[in-house]
């Protein structure tokens, strides 16, 4: 893969492992450790890995910018 597909890349799986840990523990707390547990939460996963990954990459740059004004140079 070309290297100008690395940000779009890091964003994927950064967003899909932050979600599957983030949902898992919502669907823990909301549910928990029922029969139904590993459905309700991969489809909370999906849902919102949907969302967090646009998120993500509207959001990158501004976070960049951010940081970058806060540390030195």
């Amino acid at each position: 893969m070309h290297p100008r597909f690395a940000p779009y890349l890091f964003s994927l799986f950064l967003s899909g492992f932050m979600t599957f840990i983030v949902s898992g523990i919502a669907t823990y707390r909301a549910s928990g450790m029922e029969d139904s547990f590993v459905g309700l939460w991969m489809g909370s996963w999906v849902f919102t890995w949907v969302v967090a990954y646009p998120v993500m990459l509207i959001a990158s740059p501004i976070v960049k910018r951010l940081v970058g004004k806060c540390v030195r140079s």
